[in-house]
């Protein structure tokens, strides 16, 4: 068989000697406030709840939105995807701290009251009726998508693996390290996981066709101690992990995303077109199986339009629905998080994981998008539609699109 790009003919099932190598953790930890505020006492607070997968795009947003002239500041509380959804479902109020971002970008820690406050917005990864206790959507509140993230099974990169397929994430999350026996991936000590509120989990569980709630692993709670534990296992050939993509790629230092191989493929992919490239090549055409919009849910009215105006506002800002004000160039943030705006993607699909159709979206910006992710484009460069040829007649953001 010819292997074609982002494609990996590696089998997940060979094991390889590596060397045992320790590697450094990753980010650094935010600087602490001053002293901590009421989350309330805040200019124009805007609160949501989910989890931490997405934490470095609202990072980005949140500062931005601090420098507008009429300035949001967005607070969010990151205990895991499915409380974006579930907090609804049940009504129990979040609690406790959350974090927030000054207009450069710091990361503050502000306090809700003691009884707690319902969120003004929940975001997620996957769809929240994929959340374990969780049959429908609550009336009253609508779903709004936003950009797409995909998910990386990882090892550290001193692991000389290189692919997976799912029926090796099968029987390797699906029964454990050690009952699974998939070589060499059989130590139950480096069989990372987290919990079934894990849009990450959700996803690939779908994926390999386990219940999330029967998914096996130590549960390390959040993206970066994914990452972590990954960086500091002594164990390395046997380490394995997922997170999503964009923190995948944040700390390629430490950790390398596998190929994957879906149920009806014949290799495995990477999201990206090779190893070491950033254009989503194979999330964008669906060669890569795991990807999702992110999912955003908020209180609406009887016309599905959410009821809060500052909550109205912000998803409408990834929506479409609502004009950008100048210091947010959301395009750009997406693209550079690490993230695929829905105008980059020539695919789609109506259920997690499920099957795709083609996409041709209204206004698509997959030229640019190369550009901005990649650094080139094979796209015709211009400044009006009077530039670009026939076959892409219109100009945006730059470069001759096809429509």
């Amino acid at each position: 068989m010819e292997i074609g790009p982002g494609m990996s003919s590696t089998l997940p099932r060979v094991t390889l000697a590596a060397p045992l190598a320790a590697a450094l953790v990753l980010a650094a930890a935010p600087r602490p406030a001053a002293a901590a505020v009421d989350c309330a006492d805040l200019p124009n607070p805007l609160v949501g709840v989910g989890g931490s997968a997405s934490k470095p795009l609202l990072a980005k947003v949140g500062a931005a939105l601090r420098k507008a002239a009429d300035p949001i500041t967005l607070v969010y509380q990151a205990p895991g995807a499915c409380f974006g959804i579930t907090t609804y479902v049940d009504g129990t109020p979040i609690t406790g701290t959350a974090s927030y971002w000054d207009a450069d970008g710091t990361e503050q820690t502000c306090n809700f009251p003691v009884l707690g406050v319902t969120p003004d917005f929940g975001m997620l990864g996957v769809q929240g009726t994929l959340c374990d206790g969780v049959d429908a959507i609550p009336d009253g509140i609508g779903e709004f998508s936003g950009p797409i993230t995909s998910w990386s099974l990882i090892v550290p990169n001193a692991s000389s693996q290189t692919s997976i397929s799912a029926e090796a994430v099968y029987f390797v999350y699906g029964f454990g390290a050690a009952l699974g026996q998939v070589s060499p991936w059989i130590v139950d000590a480096e069989l990372y996981s987290r919990n079934a509120t894990s849009a990450a989990l959700i996803a690939i569980a779908i994926a390999a066709g386990i219940p999330p709630t029967k998914f096996k692993g130590v549960d390390v709670k959040t993206n970066q101690a994914m990452i972590s534990s990954l960086a500091m296992s002594t164990n390395p050939e046997a380490a394995i992990g997922f997170v999503s993509t964009e923190v995948a790629d944040l700390n390629r230092d430490t950790v390398r995303t596998l190929a994957f191989q879906a149920h009806d493929q014949t290799c495995g992919y990477w999201p990206d077109s090779t190893s070491t490239g950033f254009d989503k090549r194979n999330v964008r055409d669906g060669h890569y199986a795991l990807w999702s919009p992110y999912r955003f849910y908020a209180p609406v009215d009887g016309n599905n339009q959410i009821v809060d105006p500052r909550t109205r506002r912000f998803v409408g800002f990834f929506t479409g629905a609502e004009a950008l004000p100048p210091e947010l160039p959301l395009l750009d943030i997406v693209i550079d998080n690490g993230n695929l705006p829905q105008c980059a993607m020539e695919v789609w699909r109506d259920e997690e994981i499920g099957p795709l159709y083609s996409l041709q979206p209204d206004e698509p910006c997959g030229c640019y998008f190369e550009f901005r992710a990649a650094g080139e484009t094979a796209c015709t460069a211009c400044q009006d539609d009077a530039g670009c040829p026939g076959d892409a007649p219109k100009c945006r953001h730059g470069y001759c699109e096809a429509i």
